[in-house]
């Protein structure tokens, strides 16, 4: 035992209620470490109740008592590894958040895309994917704009480091919550509704599906693919990663694309101080330069 662990576990939560698990100074800074090689998210101790709350459901499943225990099983076994970073990765996201960055797709890009007659290919990346409405999204995008887009070179690539949400991504099965945002034409058209004892669900059609391909990627870690990338979406990201993180990142995003290639940001995020690569065109909308 290190010196840092003699002293006595803490119990209690920053608003000094009682926890369920012991959980230190020590046990928040090793996972933080952790995260931040694993996934490039860094951690700052504003997080920590976060990471708290996070992991205690993994520790209930494992029958554990403090996080010290914790971290012993997560050093010695990959497949926790895993789940702690799944655990952690924040995934909130809904259909067509942040609108005007789709609007922005369906009424400057594409169609001066379609224009370009030399340039019939069409590759788009989800970056930062989550459960697949921001992928989905952009589908029905491309579908409403290219009637025929099933038959041209469309491809949208949406890339997640949580596995989990991956699977539920190519699902692509949502309940009538999380669909709330979408009109009701878009619903009928792009959904085929599931009623299972007085409940209703909606799956992504196949026309839809059939655009889309997820893959696992964890962005902090050589990007597999060749480009060129007409747009990117690389939204609520980059906001959990330092700057040195987010500047390597872009390093190896720009190449990736041509000038007059689009990248779409978070609304909190930006390239200031980080790329001088790219060309802001306004409401956190990127041009290659």
């Amino acid at each position: 035992m290190t010196s840092h662990e003699t002293a006595a576990p803490e119990l209690r939560d920053s608003t000094g209620r009682m926890r369920e698990f012991a959980f230190d100074d020590r046990d928040f800074e090793t996972i933080r470490a952790l995260v931040k090689t694993s996934t490039g998210i860094n951690l700052t101790p504003q997080k920590r109740e976060l990471v708290y709350g996070r992991l205690a459901v993994r520790l209930r499943a494992l029958g554990l008592r403090t996080f010290r225990e914790y971290r012993e099983i997560v050093a010695a076994d990959p497949e926790e590894q895993v789940r702690l970073c799944n655990a952690i990765t924040t995934n909130l996201t809904s259909f067509f958040r942040e609108p005007h960055h789709f609007e922005h797709l369906r009424d400057q890009f594409l169609p001066a895309h379609l224009d370009q007659t030399a340039r019939p290919r069409l590759r788009i990346w989800s970056a930062g994917c989550s459960t697949g409405e921001e992928a989905y999204s952009i589908a029905m995008i491309v579908l409403e704009s290219l009637p025929d887009a099933l038959s041209r070179d469309v491809r949208v690539l949406a890339t997640d480091v949580d596995s989990d949400v991956l699977a539920t991504a190519a699902a692509g099965h949502y309940s009538a919550e999380r669909i709330k945002g979408v009109s009701d034409g878009r619903v009928r058209r792009f959904f085929s509704e599931h009623k299972e004892r007085g409940r209703s669900s909606f799956v992504v059609r196949p026309e839809v599906r059939q655009l889309v391909t997820f893959k696992q990627l964890n962005l902090i870690q050589p990007l597999p693919m060749a480009g060129p990338l007409d747009v990117i979406f690389c939204r609520n990201t980059v906001i959990y990663f330092d700057k040195s993180t987010q500047r390597d990142l872009f390093a190896r995003i720009a190449p990736l694309q041509r000038p007059g290639d689009l990248l779409y940001l978070g609304h909190s995020e930006s390239l200031l101080s980080v790329s001088t690569d790219y060309e802001s065109i306004g409401r956190t909308t990127y041009l290659r330069r």
